[in-house]
């Protein structure tokens, strides 16, 4: 991967380059959701990772018939594709919440959003199992794989996956997955929040490297917040070449650093990314 074209799709996650929304950095912005697709065409990409929030999440258009129309319509006329969502939902509302009345609704949103991924062939749906929403003890560990064991089989007759983010080390998050044992409960690898956590991504691909189909690019400090590419302790180009000795067939989704305004701090980091790790940039 280094020297050679890779021809994974490159994307952006949503509203990265929209001003922010609601005050969020990490938002579905809705009303205005689909200027960013042509932004998207503009800077040369492939396609959106769509956010489905806890917030207004039946105001989503994932959720409505007339929205998912808007969704394909929108997606046809500039070439830019949903391939994954990010599940935002799970976070405030987890799979592994205490409170049963909880995840009776979780389990309920994910299955629509399984069929909504048919529906608009969507291949992954990231279940973000990080802050808030962490997998930190073996109590909470064991109630997640419970519930999500009786969503698995939905998964796997529609061919959808869900891709797990969390903050587990690599010998854990390589437990959970054995336990879970489905081709379709795979990874999403958030490059940033491995860096923030001290992780070797050497040892996390080494475990886990087959079974990720969704990454995230973003830089972070070691036990801070997001910064600009190629300023934190995430070592992009590294990671990309290591990724050459998997299989990895899913897109790179830049979930980097974001200000107020969106689309310039992003160009400066695009800018960067082509001149760092050029074979992820589309080749001419």
């Amino acid at each position: 991967m280094g020297g050679q074209r890779i021809n994974n799709p490159l994307g952006v996650m949503q509203g990265r380059l929209l001003p922010k929304y609601n005050g969020g950095y990490q938002a579905h912005p809705i009303g205005h959701w689909q200027e960013e697709f042509q932004l998207a065409v503009d800077l040369g990409l492939d396609c959106i990772e769509f956010i489905l929030g806890y917030n207004d999440f039946k105001n989503n258009p994932l959720m409505t018939t007339y929205g998912r129309q808007h969704i394909r319509s929108v997606s046809k006329q500039t070439g830019v594709r949903v391939l994954s969502v990010c599940a935002d939902y799970f976070m405030e509302a987890p799979l592994h919440a205490d409170n049963e009345q909880t995840v009776l609704q979780s389990v309920d949103v994910l299955v629509k959003l399984i069929k909504v991924a048919v529906e608009l062939k969507i291949k992954d749906i990231v279940i973000p199992c990080v802050d808030g929403s962490s997998l930190q003890n073996e109590r909470l560990q064991d109630r997640f794989k419970e519930t999500l064991n009786t969503i698995v089989p939905e998964a796997e007759r529609y061919k959808v996956n869900l891709s797990l983010e969390t903050d587990l080390n690599p010998s854990q998050f390589e437990n959970l997955l054995t336990v879970l044992d489905s081709p379709h409960v795979t990874v999403n690898y958030d490059i940033g929040n491995s860096a923030a956590l001290g992780y070797d991504y050497t040892d996390e691909l080494r475990a886990y490297g087959e079974r990720i189909s969704d990454i995230h690019i973003k830089d972070r400090k070691l036990g801070s917040d997001s910064v600009i590419l190629g300023s934190g302790n995430a070592d992009i180009p590294g990671f990309i070449e290591y990724l050459s000795h998997f299989n990895y067939q899913g897109p790179f989704i830049m979930q980097s650093y974001r200000d107020d305004e969106g689309i310039s701090v992003f160009k400066h980091q695009l800018d960067w990314l082509k001149q760092n790790v050029p074979s992820i940039w589309p080749a001419v």
